[in-house]
């Protein structure tokens, strides 16, 4: 199971076994190099812990544990979590601010407490087989164990199909669970139990923060710059992405504000096609910086050589093929010697950066006409508490869609997992609330944990064995951001308008003036048009036919329509990728679970050894 995680981890590895009990893991070394390797224990060897991830307010909690007689065998941020388990025991998780799967062995009391952070940047799987708990942070680790069997979870195919990605706890694998973001799992006497510590909670309508607009600019400016400060700490080289728009180019401003004397190294990813090529904001923000600018430049044909092997780290089919192209950035940050880079992930579902934000400000709905209209608003309410909230489609017709798109035995069995069946989210979190609060809830739980910040970005970093850090998504960037008033996040129709605000007098306005960029990767009408052979014989009717969970009648048609018609992914659903990507998938996780390693997906890897 660890050879399985060594892209996770090249540097180190250890390994803790006792009676019942075996922890390991492999080692990143980013802090304390020589002495920071894992597993932890407390003095008495009584309380042991393996770690993956970063604690930023270690030098608080290690003060504070130090007055009360802890002894600390290195300078590591995670060593704090054994003795602040030892004072806290399972509330020692509301106390971190950090990105973190952890897990705590107590020795005494015979007990296991696993952790994932609030927001769920680092994952955390686990499944229970032959009376056995086992955890991994990739479930690749978790089918290296022989009792585990790779079989499809047809609930997490359909939440693939129906919502922006995956959501905690469903994964695409059956019996193989993640950890949602914020919550702990303790297994004790025998018996498994999880519970939430943390979730994004808004202030109900009207009960946002005081407090004018000049405020709140300086309040945002000063948390960015503090959740910053504790991303750069290291005993490595930290770099950041340029991507060319307001939020890693903001980052990047700040970095370069706190260590002013120091030269930073920034990346960008460049394109062969002008229309999607943002060079000359990523070349104006590098120039400004000073910084030392690293550039890869990819064309369509990368997408296609690059799609099986992101497939392998994702675990999971994807929407779209945008994830080949964080791939070749993060191996560019490897290929110039770095292992931590900084990103600005998380400010759009903060700030109010998609479209969608947009409608919810200026929002008129007029009343149901029709039987249509009257089943998608019951749908509405089901799943969002508000017949008049719109996200992403109306699903009422999508229930429909789906049952064509399934093969015959899928389609039969589609009400027993339908994702549409049942709320995702707390509605009593939602209810009561501004729609733009909403929405940003929404997005926290459907979009940012378990696809941007999981296949988007744990996954294609650490298969280039780098650590991505997210300073947008600092606790106290948060607990700020949720008492914002509504009216500054949108203002005469300018989305992450506070957000500006706060950037205004450290970014130039050729940055400031930009609309959010919304880079559409190649769909699946490019890839079934560049005749690739493996392509071919994936989308096959007999392919199709033999994997089983499509209609091969539908998938030619979608076949048809891609060669005649580009799609806008940006307002619709790539149907043909996600029937695309799964035969990778499938082919890489079941059919090699059976009968060995095949040509797809295996052979593609480029994850280091």
């Amino acid at each position: 199971m660890m050879e399985r995680l060594t892209h996770r981890g090249p540097d180190d590895s250890g390994s803790f076994v006792a009676e019942g009990v075996a922890l390991g893991f492999t080692r990143l070394s980013i802090v304390d190099l020589a002495g920071g390797n894992q597993p932890h224990a407390n003095e008495d060897g009584t309380v042991v812990s393996v770690c993956n991830g970063e604690i930023y307010n270690f030098p608080e909690l290690r003060h504070e544990l130090v007055q009360r007689g802890h002894t600390f065998r290195s300078r590591c941020d995670v060593e704090v979590l054994v003795h602040l388990y030892e004072e806290h025991g399972a509330a020692m998780a509301e106390r971190l601010n950090g990105q973190f799967a952890f897990a705590i062995f107590d020795r005494r009391a015979r007990e296991l407490l696993l952790a994932r952070d609030h927001v769920g940047i680092a994952p955390l799987f686990y499944t229970i087989v032959d009376g056995a708990l086992l955890f991994a942070s990739e479930i690749k680790a978790l089918l290296a164990h022989p009792a585990v069997r790779a079989e499809v979870n047809p609930e997490g195919l359909d939440q693939l199909l129906t919502f922006p990605g995956l959501v905690s706890p469903t994964t695409m694998f059956r019996g193989i669970y993640s950890l949602p973001p914020g919550h702990i799992l303790r297994l004790r006497n025998g018996a498994v139990e999880t519970r939430e510590y943390w979730d994004l909670v808004y202030p109900e309508a009207g009960h946002h923060g005081g407090g004018d607009e000049r405020d709140y600019v300086l309040a945002l400016e000063e948390r960015l710059t503090e959740a910053v400060e504790r991303r750069l700490m290291a005993d490595v080289p930290v770099g950041f992405y340029l991507s060319g728009g307001l939020d890693s180019s903001f980052i990047g401003a700040l970095v370069q504000k706190q260590r002013p004397s120091q030269r930073f190294h920034s990346f960008s990813i460049a394109f062969t096609e002008s229309q999607i090529d943002e060079r000359k904001y990523q070349r104006l923000m590098a120039a400004r910086l000073g910084t030392i600018h690293h550039e890869t430049e990819l064309d369509r044909a990368d997408v296609v050589d690059r799609l099986q092997a992101v497939i392998l780290h994702a675990e999971s089919p994807l929407k779209e093929s945008y994830d080949t192209c964080s791939l070749a950035l993060s191996s560019l940050v490897r290929a110039s010697g770095l292992k931590v880079v900084l990103t600005g992930e998380g400010a759009d579902e903060l700030f109010a950066g998609y479209v969608g934000y947009r409608f919810d400000a200026a929002r008129i709905r007029a009343a149901a006409g029709d039987v249509e209209a009257m089943l998608e608003d019951e749908l509405r309410e089901e799943l969002w508490g508000d017949p008049t909230f719109f996200y992403e489609r109306d699903y009422a017709v999508f229930r429909e869609l789906k049952a064509g798109i399934y093969s015959a035995d899928v389609a039969a069995a589609l009400p027993s997992f339908e994702s549409t069946r049942k709320p995702l989210i707390d509605l009593g979190k939602v209810r009561n609330r501004d729609p733009l609060h909403r929405r940003s809830y929404i997005d926290f739980k459907l979009r940012l944990a378990d696809h941007l910040l999981a296949d988007h970005g744990d996954r294609v970093a650490y298969a280039s064995s780098i650590e991505a850090r997210y300073p947008f998504l600092d606790r106290g960037v948060i607990d700020l951001a949720r008492q914002i008033p509504p009216s500054l996040l949108i203002r005469n129709d300018t989305e992450k308008y506070l957000l500006r605000e706060a950037a205004r007098r450290h970014l130039p306005p050729e940055i400031l003036a930009r609309e959010k960029f919304a880079f559409v990767a190649p769909g699946s009408s490019y890839l079934v048009s560049r005749n690739v052979g493996w392509i071919e014989e994936l989308l096959s009717p007999a392919t199709i036919r033999r994997q089983g969970w499509f209609n091969p009648a539908t998938v030619e048609h979608l076949k048809s329509r891609a060669a005649s018609a580009q799609i806008n992914t940006t307002f619709e659903t790539d149907l043909l990728m996600i029937v695309l990507t799964f035969g990778i998938f499938y082919e890489t996780f079941i059919e090699n679970a059976r009968h060995g390693p095949t040509s797809i997906g295996i052979a593609a890897t480029t994850a280091p050894a």
